[in-house]
């Protein structure tokens, strides 16, 4: 667990050792959904971030080719099958660092109650603590221009208050997305309108590197450059695309009791160099 003399009333961490390992647990977001590689996976930014925190080793090349990093998220995996499926794995490999971003997936369903499942996400963040050396929590995105989630947008906050205030007692650095503006702008977002583009998840992880401590090549919430206005044809023709491409395979899946992540597995399950 960070020490209290560590972390700033900002929640970003006063850095007195380098991280030398890593590893990311969470669902599509931090899975990297939205960001496609050359290879047919998904990048993200926890990826992007492990290279930041890799980069920023001192000593010569070969000492940061040591550098371990996991990521053990599945897309669609709700909160309680991370703290099953990933949570021991990563007490297993007990890393230098962990970030945590679970919950989404709970939230956004009909039902759900915040504040059940914010207690299920402290008693992880609890077993997290015992094992990790630092465990950095993330919050939801502030959804009010997000077509599809806008209307869950105080659910979201709710459940955000609640993060911030699991982080304040287990003194944990947060990765605070809700203020994070950039990620506002529809360019930040992929096609399907629930995960990040490319862009969106490198801003996310030069915040996330920001929040840790390290000097990063740009300001994660610079301004987009001016685009031409669109009109309500191309609105309209644009929102008749994603129902057909995206919406409704997404209800289909509902009905069906199936996830996107069935039969997906952990891109990285074990502490490798990049």
């Amino acid at each position: 667990m960070a020490d209290d003399s560590n972390i700033n009333q900002q929640g970003v961490i006063n850095r007195h050792r380098a991280i030398g390992s890593y590893a990311a647990i969470g669902d599509s977001f931090t899975e990297g959904v939205g960001d496609p590689g050359p290879d047919g996976t998904f990048v993200g930014w926890a990826d992007r971030l492990a290279v930041l925190l890799a980069g920023q080793l001192p000593g010569p090349e070969a000492a940061r080719s040591n550098f371990g990093y996991a990521n053990l998220a599945v897309r669609g995996r709700l909160l309680d099958q991370i703290v099953e499926e990933q949570v021991p794995r990563a007490r297993e490999l007990a890393p230098d660092l962990v970030s945590f971003c679970a919950g989404g997936n709970d939230i956004i369903r009909p039902g759900t109650d915040p504040d059940d499942v914010a207690e299920r996400f402290e008693r992880a963040v609890a077993e997290l603590t015992e094992s990790v050396g630092t465990v950095m929590v993330t919050t939801g995105f502030d959804t009010r221009d997000v077509p599809v989630l806008r209307h869950l947008r105080g659910k979201i906050a709710t459940y955000t208050a609640h993060v911030r205030s699991i982080a304040d007692r287990y003194d944990c650095p947060v990765l605070d997305l809700w203020s994070l503006r950039s990620v506002q702008d529809r360019r930040a977002w992929d096609g399907d309108r629930l995960h990040l583009s490319p862009e969106g998840h490198t801003r996310v992880a030069l915040r996330a590197a920001q929040v840790l401590g390290l000097d990063v090549p740009t300001d994660p919430d610079r301004e987009w450059p001016p685009q031409m206005h669109r009109g309500t044809f191309e609105v309209r023709r644009d929102d008749i695309h994603w129902a057909r491409e995206y919406l409704v395979p997404w209800i289909g899946r509902r009905l069906r009791g199936e996830s996107s992540g069935d039969h997906v597995a952990a891109k990285r399950p074990d502490l490798l160099p990049l």
